[in-house]
């Protein structure tokens, strides 16, 4: 009980700002008492707000109260010094709700720094001293704070857990071992522990590796995103100073033609305008002409009318008839036409190139693993028609240009230097980079469905312009039985389900070019690493009279 009167002393003659003794203790005008220096620098504080109040009940002080060192508290201070005690712990260091509490202190306990599992409870530093000089109690295995002490003790036993059990993957205390456990895999907790702290710094060390690993692949991705803004910017100042150049050109070239439209105008005006002149002195010397004939004809003098007369006749031998053909206003039709002409060629140009332009992505270093899943296909679907320009004359095209049959009769097809002229072949209008996945319907006796570069031959029935017998394509034959993957004459048997549908995936940077079979599963049939130099077009070829092929439009 003296001790706890004392430690109530010591609390009372504490500083709730430093926690510690009061040094040249002062008391405020609602009874709290500070060490001068805490409180004087606390109101220092509050020297801006003009209103002083008291740390621990907040009452407040106007004016600033004058401080004086209280003598009595100060000789209190001084009688503990004396006998050597110090000040109550602060606030700190007691137990609060989520700590450990001592299970020896009386009163408010303070934290505990260990437990001991010997004696299933936990101290705090005053408390524990008698584990560190009691030779008995050294023995005694101390852990960090716990606040499950009996998950350490055997339940059956009571007993502290020093044995673990492989078998059964738990620990147990050595009755147990030689009780339920008998016949087990066990060692002691400490042998396990050293095994898995050894399995543990190897999974640490994969872990660390991968952590190496992972940073390297971001300094290659920032190296990777810096090379990107790079060659963006410089790509974007590349393309505007080219647009500016074709702007300037075409600003150019449309100045000339309303140069040369005015020039043209100006001297077909002048020279309608010069002979619109003489026409009109024409008139005026006519006009005086007839005059004189009419005055000449009212002449009653025979003999002078007579003498007058072959001037008339002559007269009338000189006077040409009109020789002005008045066109229709077509006088600069030619002009306009080449103009059009050009812009739908311009037009034409701009329209397949920016589909390659558009189409042209970047990919980072880390290039996405080609899909699983159909789901996953159908992310990189692309709508795919067919371009009348290329097909054979007795290809009948339909479905919006997406189906392609093979006719008895010609097609009437215009002349085009893209069509082919032997093969029922036909490619796709759209080019095709980036990732790209499409399906092919078939039907009859079989078909080719193809990829290609756009520069392949046309023209007769030389292996050039067959789709997978040169190195500008890649073809998977598909027959009734069977599939065979051609490329550059190499012929390359394939094996897997029938299906009448076909799905084709391209990774166009990463070079991969993937043909499925897709009925309610999808089968890779053959997968072809290759470099692709240049976008690529879609194409089929059939076979027979009634064969078809439609690229299906997915969802």
């Amino acid at each position: 009980m003296a001790q706890k009167g004392v430690q109530m002393d010591q609390e009372t003659i504490s500083c709730s700002i430093c926690l510690d003794l009061l040094k040249d203790p002062v008391t405020i005008p609602c009874g709290h008492s500070y060490c001068m220096h805490c409180i004087k620098g606390f109101w220092d504080g509050e020297d801006q707000k003009g209103i002083h109040s008291c740390p621990q009940c907040r009452d407040t002080f106007l004016p600033r109260p004058v401080l004086k060192k209280s003598t009595m508290l100060a000789v209190l201070v001084e009688q503990l010094k004396k006998t050597g005690l110090q000040a109550a712990p602060a606030d700190h260091c007691y137990a609060g709700a989520e700590d450990v509490a001592c299970d020896v202190c009386a009163g408010r306990k303070l934290k505990a720094i260990k437990s001991c599992l010997v004696c299933s409870a936990s101290y705090c530093e005053k408390h524990l001293q008698p584990h560190h000089d009691a030779p008995p109690l050294r023995k005694h295995k101390l852990i960090d704070p716990s606040k499950n002490l009996q998950q350490h003790i055997c339940s059956r036993h009571d007993e502290v857990k020093k044995m673990f059990c492989r078998t059964d993957q738990k620990s147990i205390c050595y009755l147990c071992s030689v009780d339920e456990h008998k016949g087990h895999d066990t060692v002691s907790a400490a042998a396990e522990r050293t095994e898995r702290q050894r399995e543990l710094e190897g999974s640490r060390q994969q872990i660390q590796q991968r952590v190496q690993d992972r940073e390297k692949d971001v300094k290659l991705l920032q190296q990777e995103v810096e090379a990107i803004n790079q060659s963006a910017d410089k790509t974007v100042e590349h393309s505007e100073k080219i647009f500016t150049e074709l702007i300037r050109l075409l600003q150019k070239r449309s100045s000339e033609v309303k140069q040369q439209i005015r020039s043209q105008q100006e001297t077909e005006v002048s020279r309608a305008k010069e002979l619109q002149k003489k026409l009109e002195q024409e008139i005026t010397e006519l006009k005086r002409k007839d005059a004189e004939l009419q005055q000449l004809s009212h002449t009653e003098d025979h003999i002078q009318f007579l003498q007058n007369c072959p001037s008339v006749s002559a007269l009338r031998e000189s006077t040409p008839s009109s020789s002005i053909k008045i066109r229709p206003l077509r006088y600069f039709e030619d002009v306009t036409a080449a103009v059009s002409e050009l812009r739908e060629k311009l037009q034409d140009i701009l329209r397949e190139e920016w589909t390659n332009i558009s189409l042209t992505e970047v990919d980072v270093l880390l290039s996405e693993p080609e899909p699983e899943t159909r789901a996953g296909f159908l992310k990189y679907s692309r709508e795919i028609t067919l371009d009348p320009n290329t097909a054979h004359t007795q290809l009948l095209l339909s479905e919006g240009n997406r189906k392609a049959t093979v006719m008895k009769q010609q097609q009437s097809y215009s002349n085009h230097p893209d069509r082919f002229t032997y093969w029922f072949q036909v490619l796709s209008r759209e080019s095709l980079t980036g990732r790209c996945y499409w399906e092919v319907e078939w039907g009859g006796g079989g078909a080719r469905v193809a990829v290609t570069y756009k520069n392949i031959s046309r023209a007769g029935d030389s292996d050039e312009c067959l789709f997978g017998f040169h190195n500008k394509s890649w073809s998977l034959r598909c027959d009734t039985d069977s599939y065979r993957f051609d490329h550059n004459k190499v012929q390359t048997p394939v094996s897997g389900p029938q299906s009448s549908r076909i799905g084709v995936y391209l990774d166009h940077r990463a070079g991969i070019l993937s043909f499925y079979s897709v009925s309610e599963t999808m089968t890779l049939l053959h997968r072809v690493q290759a470099s692709f130099t240049q976008p690529l077009h879609a194409g089929v070829l059939l076979f027979n009279y009634g064969d078809t092929a439609e690229f299906i439009k997915l969802k």
